[in-house]
């Protein structure tokens, strides 16, 4: 008898080695592909923090230069004879900083306490160990003078509007000598700045326009002629200071406006994330930089360049190599266009 048996049958599908080895396989091309898009995330990262902290020091620079350059600027060149009848500057016997324009450039070391901001950890208080430099300069835009009046103490502008109000700080000038004095009344009907004495705050302490200041009633008189230049004084502190309470810092203008008709100092946070500034300076005729320390008393009026260097930080915290805020050091020099001849 013959006996039929069933064919064997053959195995199909994977074997157990074969579909561990394709696991394998799968993860070694899933891991590569998670690695290349974790790499091009950092590298995105990177990239994008260095180009913002790029475009903070551009714009701190900027803001920075535009100060400097105008420091000490009349508005009629770079002149030695300029008379000032606030009260409270050093010839009416005051020591508000903005009021002193002998310190159009005045520079303050990291240890050295600047008379415009305060020391201190509070939003808005410049940081320990950080340079500032006060400036101190007509600002960009003048008026001309239509009609001057020297026994009435007023000017009449040739403008049919302006931006002037009352308790303003301005700088009048022509090719023989600059005033500088507080606007106690404006007309902007007949656009006439008044300067009298006896009002406002800090107030004038003469009419008298002349050079040198005499502080009585009439002073040194001075008649300034029709085409004289009148322009704000702009006095500001750049410093780095505090933006919150837990470290942050950025860069910081103090700015002198009038509130009511009274001059006051306010800071201004203008680029953020900038966390030390240092500040150096060259004295005409020297060959080198030195920082404010360096500085003779009377070289101040000397200085003809000033080299700034900051340090920023990236908002990313996490966007550095290190798993830390990207950080940069960046230099620039800038040259006071009033100083120069």
């Amino acid at each position: 008898m013959r006996l039929n048996t069933p064919p064997v049958a053959r195995q199909s599908g994977f074997t157990l080695v074969e579909l561990m080895i394709s696991l394998v396989l799968g993860l070694v091309v899933v891991g590569g592909v998670i690695s290349v898009f974790l790499a091009n995330q950092q590298s995105y990262r990177t990239n994008q923090a260095l180009g913002d902290v790029q475009d903070n020091s551009r714009t701190a620079f900027e803001f920075l230069a535009r100060d400097i350059r105008d420091a000490g600027l009349t508005g009629c060149g770079n002149l030695g004879r300029v008379a000032n009848v606030l009260n409270n500057s050093p010839t009416g016997g005051g020591t508000d900083w903005w009021a002193n324009f002998g310190n159009a450039v005045m520079g303050y070391d990291g240890a050295a306490a600047d008379p415009a901001v305060t020391t201190g950890t509070a939003i808005g208080q410049r940081v320990a160990g950080t340079d500032s430099i006060q400036l101190m300069g007509a600002s960009g835009s003048g008026y001309t003078v239509d009609a001057p009046n020297s026994t009435t103490a007023q000017f009449k502008l040739n403008e049919t509007s302006t931006d002037l109000a009352d308790g303003d700080i301005v700088i009048v000038c022509d090719p023989n000598q600059a005033t500088i004095l507080q606007v106690t009344n404006y007309n902007n009907a007949n656009v006439t700045v008044v300067h009298n004495t006896g009002v406002g705050s800090p107030g004038n302490c003469s009419k008298g326009l002349g050079y040198p200041t005499v502080c009585t009633t009439t002073g040194t008189p001075y008649t300034y002629a029709n085409n004289a230049q009148l322009a704000k004084l702009t006095a500001v502190d750049w410093y780095i200071g505090n933006y919150n309470t837990t470290g942050g810092r950025s860069l910081f203008r103090m700015s002198v406006a009038p509130t009511g008709g009274v001059p006051a100092a306010t800071p201004q946070e203008m680029v953020r994330n900038v966390t030390d500034m240092q500040i150096t300076y060259l004295v005409k005729g020297a060959a080198a930089f030195v920082a404010a320390s360096g500085v003779a008393a009377t070289d101040w009026a000397n200085i003809t360049a000033v080299q700034l260097t900051l340090w920023l930080q990236s908002t990313d915290q996490r966007a550095g190599t290190n798993v830390q805020p990207l950080t940069r050091q960046y230099t620039t020099t800038v040259t006071l266009r009033n100083r120069v001849k």
